[in-house]
């Protein structure tokens, strides 16, 4: 399998990144992003809001890894939102990612001024100051609604996917537009036992992996880019290590069965959760 996509305006993406979400410690930060490096990710995965960016620049700065080698991802908040307010955000990101450009900007959450957001975002990717420009948790009618009214189409569409929420309608809206699906939370958070799941199991044993990369492998299949996270060097290495073998149909077709069909992490279509980021 080939290990990068390729986004709408000809950038390539690796398939398997990693995140920072909630590791707050900074040294902690920068040491899981050089084992990340280390181990083999091309893809880190921050945001202004994860207060680590500095972290992460100096790790991605201390390496022996060439910059164009490494796709940085970073996000901007919704206390942020509008132009001219994204427009600093944006410097002061790259001023502790310390970096020359970005590789992916998004929106983070679909709230607020995000039009205004959106087109200081197409601002700077046409100066040149970003690679290619996305969003986050962005459902079918909020991303139809920023396409057909702006200049540039988001090229990534970050959204919370894991086996009990699957999001085959969303996925069939991305690529009929030809918005790359990333899963946030691919592993759930560990919620209802998702690593020890029989079905999971099951189909771990017969592949002689953990559930965690049967896991990863059936988003890889799925072609979605996938974010695990882990502070561990062990673990990241393991979530890697999914290359090397191939979910058949009958393992496609039993992970299927577990699509609740629902977040039961944070269902960002309820207005209960719209208002809390006020």
């Amino acid at each position: 399998m080939e290990k990068y996509v390729t986004l709408n305006n000809g950038i390539k993406m690796p398939r398997l990144g990693f995140g920072v979400y909630q590791i707050n410690d900074l040294a902690q930060t920068q040491q899981v992003v050089e084992d990340g490096l280390e181990v083999g990710y091309r893809l880190v995965d921050t945001a202004q809001i994860y207060g680590n960016e500095q972290a992460v620049g100096d790790a991605i700065k201390h390496s022996n890894i060439p910059r164009e080698d490494i796709f940085v991802t970073s996000k901007v908040w919704v206390d942020d939102y509008g132009y001219d307010q994204t427009l600093k955000a944006f410097d002061e990101t790259m001023k502790k990612l310390q970096l020359d450009y970005l590789d992916l900007y998004l929106i983070h959450k679909p709230y607020n001024d995000y039009y205004g957001t959106w087109r200081a975002m197409e601002r700077l990717y046409k100066e040149g100051c970003i690679r290619a420009i996305g969003v986050s948790s962005f459902w079918n009618e909020r991303l139809a609604d920023l396409i057909t009214f702006n200049d540039v189409k988001p090229a990534v569409n970050q959204i919370e996917t894991n086996i009990w929420n699957q999001e085959w309608k969303a996925q069939a809206y991305m690529e009929k537009e030809g918005v790359q699906p990333e899963a946030w939370a691919p592993f759930a958070e560990g919620a209802e036992h998702v690593f020890t799941n029989p079905v999971l199991e099951e189909i771990a044993n017969k592949h002689d992996k953990t559930t965690a990369q049967v896991m990863l492998r059936w988003f890889l299949q799925r072609n979605y880019v996938v974010i695990p996270k882990s502070v561990h060097k062990a673990r990241l290495e393991e979530n890697f290590n999914v290359f090397d073998f191939e979910l058949d149909d009958e393992d496609m077709a039993k992970i299927k069965t577990l699509d609740q069909g629902h977040s039961i992490l944070e269902d960002e279509m309820d207005p209960e959760i719209a208002e809390s980021f006020r």
